[in-house]
């Protein structure tokens, strides 16, 4: 997809989406349900939106490439792993990891996750006479999301912005209504940096907010971000940089305040490379990594599918489109501001696809 009809696809969405979650919680359940709409296609997908930029580009690639055609539908993780554990797509999307009991009730038996790319959850606000970039560190965005901060110049935030002049207006706190992977890789960076975090609400793809309006997927967050002065929420970076927001450095575990980029986010790859498994098992958080130029809150995104296809044209179909996806595919992430995955980890996976049956 191009850049600009990105842009121009994303904002519209945000303007359809950016509800509370008074209102969409009834929508979000029924479309994490609903089976993803097959007409003409090869391969369905449906999950996460935080990967929604770059696979709609590769689709669109490995269509033209190939002639297989993928339908897959931005959800929400929540949703793609429902709907994979039904068997009504032929593969899942997100960026939280299944549970051992949600691999357990999947009913086309064992499980795969195959990381697809890296990706940052960036913290958005809009406070546009601000002047310079907002420095936020982990246990002040888990006072601001809990409501314990409820103004912008609050002491503990300019104490972080020594002479930036923060406006004495209210913090509204915008979050995701549906079952999120975003919701999870942010409350999994919380509950790492935060103990009150970490005993409550916690970490999930879906918490209790303590405070502040929800809106469906990144698209919605954003598009609520954009059109409320005073709000802060948190999107894959692709939709901050697209829709240019204004973007929080935040303090990592070194110390030092790192905005979200391609190469801070490559950086907390190689800070957690003990991390990374020895096994096939790549479910693994690399929220808070060491290393000076790290971004803390950055992530692994999966697609999910079974190791056993019950269609061998269906699943020689997904395993070819994944094998290009982690050659070719990765050259085209940067453009999206998407970190390719480490070349080891690449090369690994390339291998485990011979285990797909």
């Amino acid at each position: 997809m191009h850049r600009s009809m990105f842009v121009l696809a994303t904002l519209a969405l945000a303007t359809a989406c950016g509800e509370s979650s008074r209102t969409s919680a009834g929508k979000d359940s029924a479309a994490a349900n609903a089976p993803a709409t097959t007409s003409g296609a090869d391969l369905t997908g449906a999950g996460a939106t935080f990967p929604y930029p770059l696979y709609s580009k590769w689709f669109d690639a490995y269509a033209k490439k190939s002639g297989v055609k993928i339908n897959y539908q931005s959800i929400g993780s929540g949703g793609g792993i429902r709907q994979l554990s039904e068997q009504t797509v032929d593969f899942g999307a997100s960026d939280a990891p299944m549970s051992d009991a949600e691999m357990a009730k999947a009913k086309g038996g064992p499980v795969l996750h195959i990381p697809t790319a890296l990706g940052a959850v960036a913290l958005v606000y809009n406070l546009p006479d601000l002047g310079a970039p907002l420095k936020l560190t982990g246990d002040v965005i888990a006072a601001i999301f809990q409501g314990q901060l409820t103004k912008w110049n609050d002491a503990r935030i300019a104490a972080l912005n020594p002479g930036t002049r923060l406006p004495a207006t209210d913090i509204l706190v915008v979050h995701r209504s549906d079952g999120s992977g975003t919701s999870y890789v942010f409350t999994d960076y919380l509950a790492n940096v935060s103990p009150g975090w970490a005993a409550k609400p916690g970490k999930g793809k879906e918490v209790q907010w303590p405070v502040g309006l929800g809106a469906k997927g990144n698209e919605g967050v954003a598009g609520q971000v954009k059109q409320t002065p005073g709000a802060i929420g948190y999107v894959e970076l692709a939709y901050a940089t697209q829709n240019k927001m204004n973007m929080a450095a935040v303090k990592n575990a070194a110390g030092a305040f790192v905005a979200p980029s391609i190469a801070s986010v490559t950086a907390a790859a190689a800070g957690a490379a003990g991390k990374l498994p020895a096994t096939t098992d790549y479910r693994v958080s690399i929220v808070n990594a060491p290393g000076a130029g790290v971004y803390p809150i950055s992530s692994f995104t999966w697609i999910i599918a079974y190791s056993r296809q019950a269609d061998a044209a269906k699943g020689k179909k997904l395993t070819d489109f994944l094998r290009w996806a982690l050659n070719e595919g990765q050259g085209m992430e940067a453009s999206l501001d998407y970190a390719p995955l480490p070349e080891g980890m690449r090369t690994a996976l390339l291998t485990r696809l011979d285990s797909i049956k």
